[in-house]
């Protein structure tokens, strides 16, 4: 009896932390038909450096199973002329993330100090990633091939992160505010806090999306 009992505590207590977790959102209202494309099928020449596919990211771990990037169609048709219109000053588009599976940016909210939370979407109204309308990207070299210096590193949970941060050197704060302008004109509006950090300007017209990579 007393094993019974107490099984049928744990199932209580299982069960009521099972209602009070943090579910998906269920939206309301009419939206886009989802339109998830392959950054790399639309411009070829966009480098990939797709840390959630790796260890060396926020979470310590890969939560990507493919380092791939996707976005809504008109987003990364954006991302492609800013792309062409930064070659001629030799510089080329660094894609760190677009696309975001909602329960990506449940893990990152859970393994996140709530005093740096200002850094990363609360599931409980989803990401603008989730809606395959923001895309982390910086730039690269054409000559090198390697990623510039900015004032902050990606995915720092620090002031240099901010994109009106003063510091840095002359150089840093000019590719930053180049990176800014060129996204700027096409569409994309830069997060009060991530330099690396834009969302296009059609995001609330997209659901919230919870599909994995290899289903796209």
């Amino acid at each position: 009896m007393k094993r019974l009992l107490s099984l049928l505590v744990i199932y209580t207590i299982y069960y009521l932390l099972l209602g009070c977790a943090v579910r998906m959102p269920k939206e309301k209202g009419h939206f886009k038909t989802t339109d998830l494309v392959e950054l790399i099928k639309i411009d070829p020449t966009l480098k990939l450096d797709i840390r959630y596919a790796t260890k060396n990211n926020l979470a310590g771990r890969a939560v990507y199973t493919q380092p791939r990037a996707f976005l809504q169609r008109d987003a990364a048709l954006a991302v492609a002329a800013v792309n062409r219109e930064l070659k001629p000053l030799g510089y080329g588009l660094l894609i760190f993330d677009g696309y975001r599976p909602w329960s990506v940016t449940k893990l990152f909210w859970d393994v996140t100090k709530p005093k740096d939370r200002q850094f990363v979407a609360n599931p409980k109204n989803g990401s603008r990633h989730n809606r395959g309308c923001a895309v982390d990207l910086s730039l690269y070299d054409l000559k090198t091939g390697k990623e510039v210096e900015m004032t902050g590193a990606y995915d720092e949970m620090s002031e240099r992160s901010y994109p009106e941060y003063t510091g840095g050197t002359t150089r840093q704060r000019h590719l930053r505010d180049l990176l800014r302008s060129k996204m700027e004109a096409h569409g994309f509006t830069v997060f009060k806090v991530e330099w690396w950090h834009f969302d296009y300007k059609d995001w609330k017209m997209y659901r919230i999306s919870d599909v994995p990579f290899e289903r796209l």
